[in-house]
């Protein structure tokens, strides 16, 4: 297996760093704009081999795509990161250009890729790379749900004093603070409902805190976060690369599925050595379901202003 993870900022370098350590390629390569900067974390990397005991070769370049050639999944995080007080929205003019240039860069090398989107606004610059590619839809694959999923067992484990591995949690919907969708109607501690557990006040609580984890990251550190988006695309990956057929939301296309269509949008997946497989209908009631369109809306706006690019 060779993977490429397109940008050497740190939500990449940390996939990197996750994808060495689970051992899920022979051959990673890292890549980024800046000068010196890929092949530096990828020595770095390297140096950790022998004390951490894996063999992946990792090597950086800079800008160049020939060194990617023959990748199985690229992971693409390029772009600009999100400072105190912005939304993801706020970042499509610029990264829109950058995403569609590393996607269609990496497909000159390597046709048959399976892409992760990890660049924000995760949802649209996923339906810029399913649109401006021309790739089946199975090989497009927005990391975002995972990475809220996560941030909501999280606030679920701090509130009922658990182990996160034991909570079963998904968000759908957009990867935005006001667009996704936590169902806590769902989640589960071992099977038993999280809403036996947590009364009202206490599920709306961390419904919100969920919406706004990003956010509330960004203020604390200055920038966007990065061991856990970066831990999640490298989930993504060892799932495809194993054929795990794991189950997480992410964002990819809809033909009719949960109401909608012609968008890229956070829904329950399998993902495998295809990419997503199959889109898993969790069942929405009425009231989740309209959350969902309104996120649907919300989402194909940001989109219309690919259009005037």
């Amino acid at each position: 297996m060779k993977v490429t993870v397109v940008g050497a900022g740190a939500v990449g370098a940390t996939c990197a760093d996750n994808i060495a350590r689970a051992a899920l390629a022979e051959e990673l390569v890292l890549l980024d704009i800046k000068e010196g900067l890929a092949e530096g974390k990828a020595q770095d990397m390297m140096q950790t081999a022998a004390l951490l005991g894996f063999d992946t070769r990792i090597t950086g370049s800079t800008n160049d795509y020939a060194k990617t050639a023959g990748s199985d999944v690229v992971v693409i995080t390029s772009g600009l990161p999100r400072k105190p007080g912005m939304t993801r929205e706020e970042l499509i003019g610029t990264n829109a250009g950058i995403v569609k240039g590393v996607a269609e860069n990496i497909l000159k090398y390597s046709p048959n890729a399976i892409l992760i989107i990890i660049s924000n606004p995760m949802d649209t610059m996923t339906y810029l790379a399913l649109t401006a590619t021309g790739l089946p839809k199975n090989r497009i694959i927005g990391m975002g749900g995972a990475l809220d999923s996560a941030r909501f067992k999280y606030q679920l484990s701090q509130k009922l004093g658990a182990s996160p591995a034991d909570l079963n949690a998904v968000v759908v919907g957009g990867h935005g603070d006001t667009t996704m969708i936590p169902l806590i109607r769902l989640a589960t501690w071992n099977s038993a409902p999280v809403t036996k557990f947590l009364n009202e006040e206490q599920q709306k609580q961390i419904v919100a805190d969920t919406m706004v984890g990003g956010a509330t990251l960004t203020k604390l550190i200055g920038t966007s976060a990065w061991y856990a988006p970066g831990a999640a695309g490298a989930a993504l990956v060892e799932s495809i690369v194993r054929d795990q057929k794991k189950l997480f939301t992410c964002c990819v296309s809809l033909n009719g599925e949960y109401g909608q269509k012609d968008i890229c949008l956070g829904v329950p997946v399998t993902i495998g050595r295809n990419g997503w497989e199959k889109i898993v209908d969790f069942g929405l009631n009425a009231e989740e379901q309209a959350l969902f369109n309104k996120s649907a809306e919300a989402v194909r706006s940001m989109n219309d202003v690919l259009k005037t690019l």
